[in-house]
């Protein structure tokens, strides 16, 4: 039965109610926060990008973030998503960020929308649509004319989908960016002409909710800062250039990128993680956007290209460790966020109200291995207490009036004390421990006091002066409790205090203070990382669910949780049709299996457990086998039908976007000998095939002079060139990218990383130094003949040739990357010397390319991605690329490549297309799968799913798996894999990803 689609846990009229309240709606703020209709609010924001999954996993990762307590989602608008090619706009299906915004506002989530038009994002081209560089003239992210005549076009559509769907229209967009990290190309001041004319586009388009900016300001703006850690640095330059404004965090950066060929980006682990929040509220910020809380996936080519080296190529996952996976699943991340989050829930109004306690006035006293931060708001205080021992310890604080408190505290981990925190009328908590919650579960103040397992907390319970009555009348009652619980009365102070423990099994203890029944929930860390809100849109319904590890909750409400373990306890609390109840995991399973058997007696799917204790579960699903051998097709790489040009066009000028081009061209030698084929501006991998015969990879590009092997007489020369990302960030937005330019032979290439001279002697690049920076370094060189020079590395500024500086434009030392043309500085026939200061070191790249412009190559002729596809499917044999790659191995043998070799014949040595067909897996209701394709044994390409293209390839790592979206599968599938090298497919296979085999089931509505 198909659920009806309506607001979470609503009917769609509640919608309509909803929109009708939040079209009177107004946010302002001041120097703390925000308000909404006067009320404080913490922005709680994930950054989710609607542009990298299908739309079909919108809603899921949308309500995975609401279950982790985000109030907000922040997203990019990719305008080459949208305008793909010039003119031809596109709003359909998975590019529906209309529809985007109305599912955060379904879903009850506020929306931060970041229309650029400059996104970053690690996306191609930063956003920009490709064909936006072919325009004579254009420059890039500044008030240049030919420029901002396509931004307003493109503001002319992406603009009027926010503001239909902003607060004052009754949507929930609260905030509009303008432009983005423009801080990292200029100050302020050198910005402002063309930031408000990025603003003026924006308020002219009717957008009236505030708008804010990220790394630079702008004037009517809000600043936010991006970073990962220094979160006191950043706020205090927030507080200094906007004292009135509230501080938010626009990204803070939960994990990181990966690039083909880097180190996998796992340094940000879920300790550190949460030690980085805890900065984050201790400076004061009340907003934090959490980007990435969901990365997603660079499907097709749109994967970009960073600075920092030449090849800084983004992978096709956009991962980004972030709290959420590639595939929507929880990690130890998302359990950090969404427990942190738990807290600034229950404490918000505290934190957006406090000010820091300055360190002279700070009472508390701790051991040495510890320091102590506060921030304060009226009598209330919140105590962070940082470690700064290398094994976790319980350390014993004292507070005001000798009040002694013990905390266990993991090393570099930061705990949240709270002081006298008002809860309810004239009661007053002080805890040790993580406490989340807060709030009216079923008629009861419930709060959550978690520790690790095994551990002792303590709180305390205090009644203000304004209570009637003391402890020993009744003040404060001990109703009941599921725990032993140790129980220490203050008659004096008119406190009682509560020695906790905690177990796998929760605990629950009941008091009640002043009037108020007030429920703890005690659990262990464990447990509270399977602890899940869930709130309806309107916030009418509350319920809590304990002992799942992910929960989903259905259109209509129904709450469906994944269990690992059955012997686990499930607690519900909250509004629950069934009332709350505690029971073990494998009840829910029994329950299961009596209404399915009911429904259907010879079901299949279900089996007893062999342990013999009556528990049932479900078969986990199986990955799909690939139907045996597949097709393949080989290419033969030829442009011979196309027509010469002078010199080889850049993928834009060709008309194309992303994939691949082929060139070609013929060329005479008068022997047989080894040269140097010079590429001047290269920007993307590239194959260079000679007569046939593969002779190199190039993977360091931005220029490159690469060795190659030709015969007496006529040559043909190829380059397969696989597009592989624009740039995301630079000053230098818009490269040509493939091969752009005139290529030469007879050049040479000189690793210039050592033997530079200084004062103390001579250093070398490639090695690590101590010299201090802008230590003067020289090196000499001579053109040995020829008239041409490209500098092509790591370059620092001020590098000068025969004493004269070498402009370089918009320079940062942190992505020193430069390729340079020297040609019109060097001295043919001299001693030429460069000199630069020292900056850092080991280099991974540093070379002199010199050539002569008399060895250009002529008539080229070129073929796009057309030429590539498959032609004639064949059956995949063995043995035949077995014998292939023995051939290819005699001509390598016979002198006719200079190319490293694979050992054995495991490759056509040709471009090959494989094909093959898999069925859709099978699953029931009780499991949600994922799917995978591992590429074991193949070289590069690309890969496509019954027409739908899921990305590039490339088995040089860090990624391994490769995302199948479910949503893009039909009963039966073709399987596509385009490899450069016509690798052998014996080892590629389907796989579901972990969670895949645990089952799902129905905690009720």
């Amino acid at each position: 039965m198909t659920e009806q689609t309506s607001l979470l846990f609503q009917e769609q009229n509640n919608n309509e109610l909803r929109r009708e309240q939040n079209a009177q709606a107004q946010l302002t703020y001041d120097a703390r926060s925000f308000y909404l209709n006067g009320e404080r609010i913490f922005l709680n924001s994930a950054t989710i990008h609607y542009f990298r999954m299908p739309k079909e996993e919108w809603r899921d990762v949308l309500l995975k973030a609401k279950l982790a307590g985000m109030n907000c989602i922040d997203t990019y608008f990719a305008w080459n998503v949208h305008e793909p090619e010039e003119g031809q706009w596109s709003f359909e299906g998975d590019n529906d960020c209309g529809a985007f915004l109305d599912l955060c506002a379904e879903l009850g989530m506020w929306v931060i929308a970041r229309p650029g038009p400059f996104i970053c994002a690690e996306w191609d081209f930063g956003g920009f649509p490709y064909w936006l560089g072919t325009k004579p003239g254009v420059k890039f992210r500044e008030n240049n004319e030919i420029y901002l005549h396509y931004v307003r076009l493109y503001f002319d559509q992406i603009i009027p989908i926010i503001r239909k769907r902003q607060l004052s229209a009754g949507g929930t967009v609260i905030l509009v960016q303008v432009e983005n990290e423009y801080g990292y190309l200029m100050d302020d001041e050198a910005a402002s002409a063309h930031m408000t004319t990025l603003r003026d586009g924006i308020l002219e388009r009717g957008i009236d909710v505030p708008l804010i900016t990220c790394v630079g300001g702008a004037e009517g703006t809000i600043e936010g800062a991006n970073f990962w850690s220094g979160a006191d640095g950043h706020y205090a330059n927030l507080r200094a250039k906007q004292p009135d404004t509230p501080k938010m965090v626009t990204e803070f950066w939960t994990g990181w990128f990966e690039n083909w060929g880097g180190p996998s980006a796992i340094q940000k682990t879920a300790p550190l993680l949460e030690r980085r929040i805890m900065e984050v509220l201790r400076a004061g910020y009340t907003g934090i956007s959490h980007y990435m809380f969901y990365g997603g996936t660079n499907f097709s080519g749109y994967g970009g290209r960073t600075l920092g080296s030449s090849d800084i190529f983004m992978i096709t996952s956009y991962d980004y460790d972030a709290p959420l996976n590639e595939y929507g699943r929880v990690t130890p991340k998302y359990a950090v966020t969404k427990n942190l989050s738990y807290f600034v829930r229950a404490f918000d109004s505290l934190l957006m109200a406090s000010e820091e306690i300055a360190a002279e006035q700070i009472q508390v006293r701790h051991p040495d291995s510890i320091s102590v931060r506060g921030r304060q708001s009226g009598q209330e205080k919140i105590w962070f207490v940082d470690s700064h021992k290398d094994e976790r310890e319980t350390v014993h604080l004292t507070l005001e009036e000798g009040r002694t408190l013990p905390v266990s505290i993991h090393p570099g981990q930061i705990v949240p004390l709270l002081d006298r925190v008002q809860i309810a009328e004239q009661v007053y908590l002080t805890a040790g421990a993580l406490i989340t919650g807060n709030e009216m579960v079923n008629g009861e103040l419930t709060l959550f006091v978690a520790a690790d397992r095994g551990q002792r907390s303590v709180i305390e319970l205090e009644l203000g002066s304004g209570s009637t009555s003391t402890l020993v009348e009744g003040g404060l009652v001990l109703k009941d409790s599921t725990v032993h619980v140790l129980m220490e009365q203050d008659v004096e102070r008119n406190a009682c205090r509560f020695d906790l423990f905690h177990f796998q099994e929760p605990g629950v203890i009941r008091v009640e203070a002043n009037g108020t029944l007030i429920r703890f929930v005690i659990l262990d860390k464990e447990t509270m990382n399977r602890t899940w809100r869930v709130e309806s849109a309107d916030r009418e319904s509350l319920r809590y669910a304990i002992g799942f590890d992910d929960v989903h909750v259905t259109p209509s409400g129904q709450v469906k949780g994944m269990i690992t373990d059955p012997e686990r306890t499930i607690m519900l609390l909250g509004d629950w049709q069934e009332g709350e109840q505690t029971r073990t995991a494998k009840t829910f399973f029994n329950n299961e299996v009596q209404s399915q058997s009911k429904a259907n007696k010879a079901d299949s799917q279900l089996k007893s457990a062999a342990s013999g204790n009556e528990q049932l579960a479900w078969l986990a699903p199986a990955a799909p086998v690939l139907s045996g051998t597949p097709d393949c097709s080989r290419i033969t790489l030829t442009a011979k039908q196309r027509s010469a040009s002078g010199q080889p066009m850049d993928f834009s000028h060709y008309g194309q976007d992303f994939g691949y081009l082929l060139y070609e061209c013929l060329f005479d030698s008068a022997a047989d000998e080894i040269t140097y084929l010079v590429l001047p501006d290269i920007q993307d991998t590239a194959r260079i095939i000679v007569n046939g015969a593969e002779q190199a990879l190039v993977r360091q590009v931005g220029a490159a002079a690469v060795p190659i092997r030709v015969v007496e007489g006529q040559n043909t020369l190829q380059l397969l060139v696989q597009h592989m990302g624009r740039l995301n960030f630079s000053p230098y937005l818009g490269e040509s990218k493939g091969v752009a330019g005139p290529l030469y032979l007879g050049g040479h290439v000189q690793d210039l990383r050592r033997d530079w001279v200084t004062e103390t002697g001579l250093l070398h690049l490639d090695e690590v130094n101590d010299a201090p920076g802008g230590t003067l370094l020289r090196r000499s060189f001579t053109l040995e003949g020829r008239n041409q020079a490209v500098l092509v590395g790591a370059l620092s500024k001020g590098l000068k040739i025969n004493g004269v500086e070498i402009p370089m434009p918009a320079y940062q030392d942190w992505f020193a990357f430069q390729t340079l043309d020297l040609s019109g500085y060097v001295k043919p026939g001299e001693v030429n010397t460069l000199e630069m200061p020292y900056s850092r070191s080991p280099l991974n790249r540093l070379e002199l390319i010199t050539y002569s412009n008399d060895g250009e190559l002529q008539n080229w002729r070129m073929a796009g991605t057309e030429a590539l596809l498959p032609q004639q499917w064949e059956s995949y044999d063995a043995e035949v690329c077995s014998l292939a790659g023995e051939q290819h191995l005699n001509v390598a043998n016979n002198g006719n490549s200079i190319a490293p070799v694979a050992a054995g014949g495991n490759s056509y040595h040709q471009p090959v297309w494989y094909r093959w067909r898999f069925a859709k897996p099978v699953t029931g209701e009780h499991h949600k799968v994922n799917l995978m394709l591992r590429l074991t044994g193949m070289s590069k390409g690309t890969i496509h799913v019954n027409g739908h293209h899921l990305g590039r390839f490339w088995q040089i790592g860090p990624q391994e798996d490769y995302k199948i979206p479910m949503a893009w599968l039909k009963e039966e599938n073709e399987l596509l894999i385009f490899d450069e090298e016509g690798r052998t497919p014996e080892r590629v296979r389907l796989l579901l990803d972990e969670m895949s085999r645990h089952p799902w089931v129905t905690a009720g509505k």
